[in-house]
């Protein structure tokens, strides 16, 4: 597993080939729900990029600093040719919101969702599996930082 090395060159090129995840948060008594968003990645500050809709479940969930989990998947899922990847993360706070320059970003991959109100979000990630049937059945790629936002 790499620790605090840049995300390996596979991963990256299929955060940015995909555009859909699903996100587990938890309420205040810790139990899940899951969303599935359009996101946007950016890798060189290691982050996904969301929207949320005001007045939904997991938009009173969504704090600074709590941590997600997720996967990401390929529109077309082929079982013996399966890619996708399992991650956990943190949801930033809104001062790096701003330095990252996120709603930016987001909107310059989905101008459509300009049309809808809502907050765009960002979670750092903090660990990822990688799983590539494509190479060899059930080969996995690990990686994890150690780098925390503050």
């Amino acid at each position: 597993m790499s620790k605090d090395e840049k995300i390996p060159e596979e991963i990256s090129n299929f955060l940015n080939e995909n555009q859909v995840a699903t996100l587990c948060f938890t309420d205040e008594n810790k139990n899940p729900y899951c969303i599935n968003c359009f996101y946007v990645f950016d890798d060189e500050n290691e982050i996904l990029i969301f929207k949320s809709s005001p007045g939904t479940n997991h938009h009173l969930m969504i704090q600074g600093g709590h941590k997600v989990a997720g996967t990401i998947l390929p529109m077309k899922v082929d079982v013996l040719k399966l890619k996708g990847i399992q991650f956990t993360a943190e949801i930033l706070k809104e001062n790096h919101l701003t330095a990252y320059h996120t709603s930016t970003t987001y909107y310059k991959k989905n101008p459509f969702a300009l049309a809808v109100p809502g907050y765009v979000w960002a979670v750092h990630l903090h660990t990822m599996k990688f799983t590539d049937n494509t190479v060899v059945f059930a080969k996995k790629m690990l990686w994890q930082t150690n780098k925390k936002q503050s």
